[in-house]
């Protein structure tokens, strides 16, 4: 089955919405947006019915959470956004046949293309910078497969210097007939990286040298099937967060970082009721609080953002509640001060904003969702 086709009739209903100004995630009936805003970008898919275009540029308000869509960058099927360290840079995927990533300048809030590069196979949904700047790295899921790229002093990317091929399959035959890496991150000191890959259901951890070559240090296993998409690390290092979306499943993992050894625990549901009848629930975007009290989880099928607390020192998660959001919510990010939580609904063709209480960890919906095609990540700065 296709990657993008499990939750069928994408975007349905959403028609002809546009990602522009008119767009507006206000905080209550009556506010607008205050004047000291922050950049934020959106990431697209630009094919199919009722299309984006590219990156959403726009901006959201510290104070009330407020969204606003300003214009759009022209790429291709930009399904994930990274930034680099110096927040001068920005790296998309091309997610589609012949996978390419893009380099763009960011200055003030808008974007600039700089140039793109061959991902070395289909299908890239993710991509993180190296900690230190100089390399982009990419996950081809079609592929299963771990791309390097270097980063050149103008922020552009060369040709690609190595390249890591998955082997092996699952028991889903539909989602795990091959190798599917659909994640790529360092870890928090960016000694070691981490490949999630959905099809082998395992993690794989890399190291990449000066020049850009990956070395294979470590597989970690999760349970058969499970299928695991995404993980974040906890801010002490010492714990990672697995979501599975084809085990309907979260799994913390004790973390080695000296070694890069990731050790899975077992899985724990995302789902505080089970979803309706006839409704499979896929989990997807994973991140963590700056504090690390509280862990974040998007389920689509069942179409909520799950609240965890996390407890003996990141070892333990308990999950505290569902907070509804919009339809297929491909991915949830919080913003950098940790007070609101933004949902990028694909289906429902809408990002969506949430307080954060800080104190609980529990979402409270804020205005009205901004309207805009195919929303799959948002990146607030």
């Amino acid at each position: 089955m296709d990657r993008r086709g499990f939750l069928g009739g994408l975007l349905a209903g959403v028609g002809g919405a546009v990602l522009m100004g008119s767009g507006v995630a206000e905080a209550g009936p009556g506010s607008e947006p205050r004047a000291a805003t922050r950049p934020l970008f959106i990431g697209t898919y630009t094919d199919g019915s009722g299309a984006g275009k590219g990156i959403g540029v726009g901006a959201w308000d510290p104070a009330a959470g407020a969204v606003v869509a300003k214009s759009v960058v022209a790429v291709s099927n930009p399904s994930f956004l990274a930034l680099a360290p110096s927040q001068r840079y920005l790296y998309a995927v091309d997610e589609q046949a012949g996978g390419r990533v893009t380099a763009l300048s960011v200055s003030g809030g808008t974007l600039k293309v700089l140039n793109s590069q061959s991902a070395q196979g289909d299908g890239p949904t993710h991509l993180c910078v190296t900690p230190d700047g100089k390399h982009v790295l990419a996950a081809n899921y079609d592929s299963g497969s771990v791309v390097v790229l270097p980063v050149k002093a103008d922020g552009s990317l060369g040709a690609a210097t190595d390249l890591a091929q998955h082997t092996g399959s699952g028991p889903d035959p539909d989602r795990q007939e091959g190798p599917h890496a659909h994640q790529v991150l360092p870890d928090n000191h960016g000694a070691y990286v981490h490949s999630v890959d959905l099809g082998t259901d395992t993690v794989y951890a890399y190291t990449v040298s000066s020049a850009g070559k990956l070395k294979l240090v470590h597989q970690a296993k999760v349970p058969a099937g499970q299928g695991p998409r995404h993980l974040a690390f906890h801010p002490n290092g010492r714990y990672a967060y697995i979501a599975n979306e084809l085990g309907n499943s979260v799994i913390v993992a004790s973390y080695d970082g000296a070694s890069g050894v990731l050790t899975p625990g077992k899985p724990q549901t995302t789902l505080t009721a089970a979803p309706p009848a006839g409704v499979r629930n896929y989990p997807g975007e994973i991140i963590v609080s700056a504090d690390g009290r509280f862990v974040y989880l998007s389920n689509r099928g069942s179409d909520n953002a799950a609240v965890f607390a996390v407890g003996d020192g990141g070892a333990k998660l308990t999950l505290l509640a569902n907070t509804p959001v919009g339809k297929n919510p491909r991915h949830i990010g919080l913003d950098p001060t940790g007070s609101f939580l933004f949902s990028s609904n694909q289906d429902s063709g809408t990002v969506t904003s949430y307080r954060v209480d800080k104190a609980t960890g529990l979402l409270t919906a804020v205005g009205t969702p901004l309207a805009t095609p195919k929303p799959v990540m948002t990146l607030p700065l």
